[in-house]
């Protein structure tokens, strides 16, 4: 009877929290992701794996496409192990002029990126319960949408609008709620959300 007594309380016990979670997994406690995110003023920024196309007016042998390391430096005729990770195209064309300078009278240098990646600082993570988790480059005015054409979709066991979007900021990290399902399964577009660089978007396991 003890015995019996104990396991009728286990099973009420059991039931009760299976209940809290089933109630807590229907409803993002986070509050839903401003609409408009992306900064008007974003210029893309150097990271490891970009390849840029080095020009040097009038020295076409000093001229050339060169991998960004994964130290984020490059390396050019004349000029080593350069720092090119978290620069603009055109500050890291004054700094090759700089370290040109040295060997040739008033060097004109252009760079153009022609391979994006970009910093890990500023790219966009998928995780959990999409159809192909990965890592994408930012790019200017990305939104929800076309995060997950890229990632292409999402399983049959993901719980889409109880996604949310971890972003980083000057007070730390946010996390605010989105509607995955609603947006793509259901054509909400008022589900769809502007990313920022660095976003991280998780989206869980359905309960049930």
């Amino acid at each position: 009877m003890i015995a019996s007594g104990w396991g009728a309380r286990l099973r009420k016990v059991f039931l009760v929290a299976l209940g809290a979670a089933l109630l807590g997994g229907c409803a993002s406690s986070y509050p839903p992701a401003p609409v408009q995110a992306a900064d008007a003023e974003y210029n893309y920024v150097i990271g490891p794996g970009d390849t840029v196309n080095i020009v040097v007016w009038r020295n076409p042998e000093l001229s050339m496409s060169v991998p960004v390391r994964p130290d984020g430096k490059i390396t050019t005729p004349l000029v080593e192990d350069l720092p090119a990770i978290g620069k603009d195209a055109t500050t890291l064309a004054r700094d090759i002029e700089q370290a040109l300078a040295k060997y040739i009278r008033e060097p004109v240098v252009t760079v153009i990126v022609t391979s994006f990646v970009g910093p890990y600082s500023e790219q966009i993570r998928v995780v959990g319960e999409a159809a192909r988790p990965q890592i994408l480059p930012y790019v200017q005015k990305m939104t929800l949408l076309d995060v997950m054409i890229a990632v292409g979709g999402m399983t049959e066991f993901a719980d889409g609008n109880r996604a949310s979007i971890l972003r980083a900021g000057e007070g730390g990290s946010t996390q605010y709620s989105v509607r995955i399902r609603d947006l793509i399964k259901r054509g909400d577009v008022s589900a769809n959300v502007e990313m920022q660089p660095g976003d991280v978007l998780i989206i869980p396991q359905s309960w049930f």
